[in-house]
Order: structure tokens, then sequence, then C-alpha cells
């Protein structure tokens, strides 16, 4: 029982440091010296000596992305902090329920993100100068990692 909550403990400390690392690095959309992520877009002068960012666009869908991720965030370490107070007040033969629920709702709301920003920039994916970052690609690794993570909860029944 010690090794299974050890992986699933190490499972969503994963899962939290994917989401951590896709939310904050600017690297979402990279190509020709340009890299744009959630919050600002960085260029890179020809001599790759000097980077001038700027905040990201206001559009609409680009801050839906920005909400869904933070609470994405959110929900993983809320449902980490639910979880070991679970494992100390739960009763013999109890399920993690509430903790499943909410690192489910954390990979749905990856997922919604992810999506979002892919529809939002199609009209890029016929262009072959401009690439998804490891940020992006991190993101949609998380989805159903968390979505594991959270089933696994659920399943799950406390033992002693």
């Amino acid at each position: 029982m010690l090794l299974l909550l050890l992986g699933i403990l190490f499972l969503h400390v994963a899962v939290l440091v994917l989401l951590f690392v896709s939310t904050i690095v600017s690297e979402w959309f990279v190509g020709n010296g340009h890299r744009t992520d959630l919050w600002q877009n960085c260029t890179t002068s020809i001599s790759r000596s000097v980077q001038h960012c700027s905040a990201s666009s206001v559009n609409e869908w680009l801050q839906s992305v920005q909400a869904t991720m933070v609470l994405s965030v959110i929900f993983s370490v809320l449902s980490l902090f639910l979880f070991f107070c679970q494992l100390f007040t739960l009763t013999k033969g109890g399920r993690f329920y509430i903790t499943g629920f909410f690192q489910i709702l954390a990979g749905l709301c990856v997922m919604s993100a992810a999506a979002i920003y892919t529809v939002r920039h199609s009209e890029w994916h016929t262009n072959t100068e401009y690439s998804y970052g490891f940020a992006y690609i991190l993101a949609w690794v998380a989805f159903p990692l968390a979505l594991l993570s959270g089933i696994i909860y659920v399943i799950l029944r406390k033992r002693e």
C-alpha cells in the first residue's frame, strides 16, 4: 500500500510540475527568433544578444487560455492538499472522491486551454517557419496524466 501511495503521489507531483512549467515558460509558439506564450511575446535580435518582450494581446480567447491554465494549477494543488487531508481523516474503506474530482477537473481545464490555443492558431498550421513549443506540448502531456491520476484517486480505497 505504501508503494502505491508513493506512486500516486509521484504521478500527482509530476502532473503539478508539468502544469507549472507549461503555464509559466514562454515557449508555446516559436519560430524565426520569436517566442510566444500565455503572458508575453518575445523577439530575439539577429545577433541573439538582445531580447525584446512585450505583453501578449488582450484577446478574449487568450484570456480564457490563461484563466483555464491557472485554474488547472489551482485545482491540482487543491487536489494534492485534499489528498493529504483525506489520507489522515478518511475512514477505512473510504474512497478519495473529492481528490479525484479536483484532479480530473484540473485535467479538463488544461485540455480546454490547449484546445482553445490550438483552434485559435489554426492559420499558423500551414506555416513551416513556426511551430508549437515545448510548453504547449507539456500541457498536452499533462492532460492525460491528470485524468489518469484523478481516475486512480476515485478508484483508490483507504486501507490501514
